[in-house]
Order: structure tokens, then C-alpha cells, then sequence
């Protein structure tokens, strides 16, 4: 009923020759983006706000994020939370605190590399490897978990989940970077796993390499490569989410649509 009002006074302001007040935020949804404090994630909030979606955006440490927080200042429909993905309760803890909302969307954006040093052959670092694996692995999976009802809830019920091209066993072909690569091969093969009972309460799941991406976890790499934007990045992998169907689900996209190889 609300809604219809709504359409019947943009049409009369058209109608009138008056600039109509959209009408297409009020039904954009609800975006949940983790590790939202910078990179990606931080870019996915602006875009999706911009939009008209209402966001959830989290952050281990709020009161650091610069950048989120004056995004929220200037933005009333975004909403800076604390979490850390691999603290299962606090995951819980913020399912529990919006009970009743739906999220349209899910970005599984949060991750970590670990440090290089710490994953060489012969002396590695098995509390740093459990840290990533925690951080890249449990935390979509329990993110995922958690707000399933949350997404059975809403109209689009879809679930991104930032993983990379190095984790293709198919396109391993030297040493390197063995805790954040078998992360997100993990991840890959959890969410293949489970995106069966979601496709039955009508989840579409998508995998997405990002791809060279001018973030800090890309840092080193800038001047040796070309980086695209985080901008054009986004909008690339929010592009793969529009036109998501529950056939696709589970696939393993690259930034530009195409298929990766597992």
C-alpha cells in the first residue's frame, strides 16, 4: 500500500513537470560488506549506498577507519560495526542484533595474506597459518551461516565471496604464498559445499577473483604491474552479482565474468 502512495506522487511530481524524488532507493535492499574499513571492501559501501541500498559495513577496528566513518558521517544509510570474522561469537552476536533484517546481499570481503616470512618451507608458522585459514575460511563459512536467514528473508539472496585466482590448484605452479593460497582454495571448495542447501532456500553463492587490484595487500606490487582501480573493480564485480542466477551458483568467476579454473 505504501509503496503504491509512493509511485502515485512520482507520477503526479512527473506529471506536474516537477524533479521526481527517486522512488528505487526505498527498494534497493540491504548490503552487508565485511572488512569494509578500506580497498574493496571500503569501495563496496560507497557504490552500494550511492545506489540507494542501505549497509552494514564491518571493521575490526572502527575507530580506526578513517575513511568509513566519515563515509557514514556523510551517508545516514550506512552503519559501521565492529567484528573480526574469525571471532565466531561476535559473529553471532551481530546475526542476533538484526534478527528481523533482511540482507539483500552478502560480501564475504574480509581477508588476510599473512606474513610472507612466516608460510617458508622449513620453518613455518603454524599459529600465523590457523590465523588466515580462521580469517579467510572459517570466517565466510560462519558469516554465511549465520545470516542465512537474514538472506532467505530478502528479495535478491545473494552471497559474494572474495576469493582469488590463486587459489586454483590448476594455476599453482611454483611455491608461493602457501597459507593465504590454500585459504582460498578452502574456502572455495566450503562454499561449493554448502551452496547446494542454500540453492534449496534460493541462495545463488558467487566465487570472485577480484583480480590486480590497487589495494595494500596489492602494495608491492605497484610499479611492477598494472593495478585497476578499486572503483573499476567494484563495479566489475557488481556487475557478476546483478546478473547472478541460482544456475550460476558456486561458479568460480574471474573479475571480467569468465569462468576460473579450480
Amino acid at each position: 500500500m505504501i509503496r503504491r502512495m509512493i509511485s502515485f506522487f512520482a507520477l503526479a511530481i512527473a506529471l506536474a513537470g516537477l524533479t521526481p524524488v527517486s522512488v528505487s532507493a526505498a527498494d534497493a535492499g540491504t548490503v552487508l560488506v565485511t572488512g569494509a574499513n578500506r580497498g574493496i571492501g571500503l569501495e563496496f559501501a560507497r557504490q552500494y549506498a550511492a545506489k540507494g541500498y542501505k549497509v552494514i559495513a564491518t571493521a575490526r577496528k572502527p575507530a580506526e577507519a578513517t575513511e568509513l566513518n566519515a563515509l557514514a558521517k556523510a551517508d545516514p544509510d550506512i552503519t559501521v560495526e565492529a567484528l573480526d570474522v574469525s571471532d565466531l561469537a561476535a559473529i553471532d552476536a551481530l546475526a542476533a542484533k538484526y534478527k528481523g533484517t533482511a540482507v539483500d546481499i552478502l560480501i564475504n570481503n574480509a581477508g588476510i595474506t599473512g606474513f610472507p616470512e612466516k608460510q617458508r618451507f622449513g620453518t613455518i608458522d603454524y599459529a600465523s597459518f590457523d590465523d588466515v585459514m580462521n580469517t579467510n575460511v572459517r570466517g565466510p563459512l560462519k558469516m554465511t551461516e549465520a545470516f542465512t536467514e537474514h538472506l532467505v528473508a530478502s528479495k535478491q539472496k545473494k552471497v559474494l565471496v572474495m576469493t582469488s585466482s590463486e587459489g586454483s590448484i590448476a594455476g599453482a605452479t611454483s611455491n608461493r604464498q602457501p597459507f593465504y593460497r590454500s585459504s582460498k582454495a578452502a574456502v572455495n571448495m566450503v562454499m561449493k559445499n554448502i551452496s547446494y542447501p542454500l540453492k534449496d532456500k534460493g541462495i545463488a553463492v558467487a566465487l570472485i577473483n577480484p583480480g590486480p587490484v590497487d589495494t595494500d595487500m596489492m602494495a608491492g606490487a605497484r610499479g611492477r604491474m598494472p593495478l585497476r582501480t578499486t572503483e573499476l573493480a567494484v563495479r566489475e564485480l557488481s556487475t557478476i552479482m546483478e546478473t547472478l542466477t541460482l544456475d550460476k551458483t558456486a561458479t568460480f568467476f574471474n573479475f571480467d565474468g569468465t569462468t576460473m579454473p579450480w
